[in-house]
């Protein structure tokens, strides 16, 4: 019987084993000699999200302990309790208590191990000496530099990366087939593009638009994740290029307002498509994306969305060469 159409896609698609892991063609390897042998150090994987880091851990011990694996497996959100007294409770009563069914050590997988607080972890790196005959640990985190050398020195690292394109494309195609939807080719590029190797992300996506829109195209993709389209930022570029600032900023205000784009969503639009932009010069490009980052930062601070992207597109038409004193008949 079919599973229920309304179900996530990304667990409902999730890879179960090692073998049916999307890329990582030097991590699976690995992992898989470990369930071999039946023995494994503890694990550190880093990356960025949506790289398979969790579904590794979850396959590793579906691989290594068969259809009981959830009674030799705990998994954790460092992020929903960060501090010490995780470490000494939930942690430490895990660690310490004896596998079941006779197996020689358990798994407990720590998600989001890099926000611990260093409390936490010098307390989590006295767990992991003191229990390391019967319980190994997982840690997966975003950032390895954030958690300290001493637990780093402990595990085995595996530095997991964005997946390619072709291999997201090729994910993405299996899982429309399996749901009897029609998606376009120019649907699939733009979905590789707003994920950039997530796949996590390009699986969402995917399900909302498909959800959304009966014909699954580039548009429909745009629509469904509120990113600006490509030839909104074009456009909008092309007006400040020009000198005509004005029209630059309504066209700003229209990608707020009318389609909801945050500053984040344009800033990331905008950095994807000037390197492509023939209106600017080269070495204006440069300078322009020293300024990109600047307001990236300044939108992490808390700045104004609208301000900072003006002050933006003001710099784009300043260094216009022939300042307009007309809109554009396409603006009228």
């Amino acid at each position: 019987m079919d599973e229920p159409r309304s179900e996530i896609w990304i667990e409902k698609y999730r890879p179960k084993t090692l073998g049916d892991m999307v890329g990582q063609a030097q991590i699976v390897p690995l992992l898989r000699g470990y369930v071999a042998r039946r023995s494994l150090p503890h694990l550190l994987f880093a990356g960025p999200p949506g790289t398979g880091k969790t579904t590794a851990a979850l396959a590793l011990a579906r691989d290594l302990y068969g259809p009981e694996w959830r009674d030799a497996f705990l998994e954790l959100n460092a992020s929903d309790q960060r501090g010490i007294e995780t470490v000494r409770g939930t942690i430490k009563n895990y660690a310490r208590s004896a596998p079941l069914g006779g197996l020689s050590f358990k798994l407990l997988f720590l998600d989001e191990a890099d926000q611990l607080t260093a409390e936490a972890q010098a307390s989590l790196r006295r767990l992991m000496e003191r229990y390391s005959l019967i319980c190994r640990f997982i840690l997966s985190c975003n950032y390895s530099s954030r958690i300290i050398e001493p637990i780093q020195s402990r595990c085995a690292v595996f530095r997991f990366k964005p997946h390619t394109p072709a291999e997201m494309r090729a994910y993405l195609q299996r899982i429309a087939q399996a749901e009897h939807k029609s998606v376009k080719d120019e649907a699939y590029d733009a979905i590789l593009r707003l994920s950039q190797g997530d796949l996590r992300r390009a699986v969402n996506i995917l399900q909302i638009t498909a959800t959304l829109s009966d014909i699954v195209d580039a548009d429909a993709v745009y629509e469904s994740s509120q990113t600006p389209l490509p030839r909104d930022v074009e456009e909008m570029l092309s007006l400040a290029a020009r000198g005509h600032f004005p029209q630059a900023r309504e066209k700003l205000y229209q990608l707020f307002t009318e389609r909801g784009a945050s500053g984040e969503d344009l800033v990331r639009a905008i950095h994807s498509f000037l390197p492509n932009f023939a209106g600017i010069p080269d070495l204006e490009k440069i300078q322009l994306v020293e300024l990109l980052a600047e307001v990236d930062f300044r939108l992490a601070e808390g700045a104004s969305e609208r301000l900072q992207l003006e002050a933006f597109l003001a710099r784009v038409a300043r260094t216009s060469p022939h300042p307009a004193h007309a809109p554009p008949s396409s603006a009228r």
